[in-house]
């Protein structure tokens, strides 16, 4: 088996690194922690966007057709995120809304709130557990809540279509945040479909968090937006820079990032592409993020 990519910065040092960070009201940095995984700071606030910080998903498909073999380190252990409060899962696959995750953050930190689709409450926390101290803010597709300093609005999410239960509510959702003078949004799992550009080119976020690794179905899973789509996506909305996700943490369901940072280059989109618990500075004005 060929040696995990290593973490640029990992466990306790990346956790010296988050508490150190101090980088003022108009700027916010941001650490990717692999997959769809990203941690986001402003001040001392802290959001957590869809972690997996475990190998759950590798042990549950070892002995299976469909291993989910690891091609990254985790970049820290869960218990060592005790300063994080709010934490989003866009869906209920795993690697977007993992048990072996969230439960040690949120007995850390003493206390998690959760922001998710009202479709999956049931289903989150029939997975979660009774005694998990956690508590749930839902949304919807056009729906908005808040969570400390963060406010989201849910757009919906196609992976591979938009689902809805039977009272109509999205299974998949984005989240739009708003905080300070700032604007991001992560895709959570999702192609393209015809709401998304004109919902976020009327929100215009500063970040665009996208998935990069397409949608094949000989995987057997559900696909996303490719690279030269997510680079197109961003560029359409507006963003001022575009950062990939979902590459790099299993072997059969990931993709290179040349096709998204050539699309890029081409439409003269910014980007940024993170390693493993590397962190970039996102600055109010218009210069270059750090």
């Amino acid at each position: 088996m060929s040696p995990l990519t290593p973490a640029v910065i990992k466990d306790t040092a990346l956790r010296a690194e988050i508490l150190a960070a101090s980088d003022g009201p108009d700027a916010f940095r941001v650490w990717w922690l692999g997959q769809s995984g990203f941690l986001l700071k402003w001040q001392d606030h802290y959001l957590l966007f869809d972690p997996y910080l475990s190998d759950s998903l590798t042990e549950k498909y070892a002995a299976t057709a469909k291993p989910h073999v690891r091609l990254g380190e985790r970049v820290i252990a869960p218990d060592l995120l005790d300063m994080v409060h709010f934490a989003t899962a866009s869906h209920l696959h795993t690697d977007h809304l993992d048990a072996a995750t969230l439960l040690p953050i949120a007995r850390a930190s003493t206390h998690l709130r959760l922001v998710l689709p009202s479709a999956l409450t049931d289903a989150a926390a029939e997975r979660l557990g009774p005694d998990a101290p956690i508590t749930f803010a839902t949304l919807d597709d056009g729906t908005s809540t808040g969570c400390g300093p963060f406010h989201f609005t849910g757009i919906a999410a196609a992976h591979n279509t938009i689902e809805r239960d039977a009272l109509g509510q999205c299974r998949f959702l984005s989240f739009l945040v708003r905080f300070g003078p700032f604007t991001v949004w992560h895709s959570g799992d999702t192609l393209w479909h015809d709401a998304l550009p004109a919902a976020l080119i009327a929100a215009r976020p500063d970040v665009v968090f996208v998935p990069i690794n397409g949608n094949d179905p000989a995987r057997g899973v559900a696909g996303n937006l490719n690279g030269t789509e997510a680079a197109a996506l961003a560029k359409a909305c507006g963003a001022r820079l575009a950062i990939p996700h979902h590459f790099g943490m299993f072997a059969f369901n990931t993709a290179s990032t040349d096709e998204f940072t050539s699309a890029c280059s081409r439409l003269n989109q910014p980007f940024r592409v993170l390693g493993g618990g590397e962190s970039f500075v996102f600055r109010q004005s218009p210069t270059a993020p750090a």
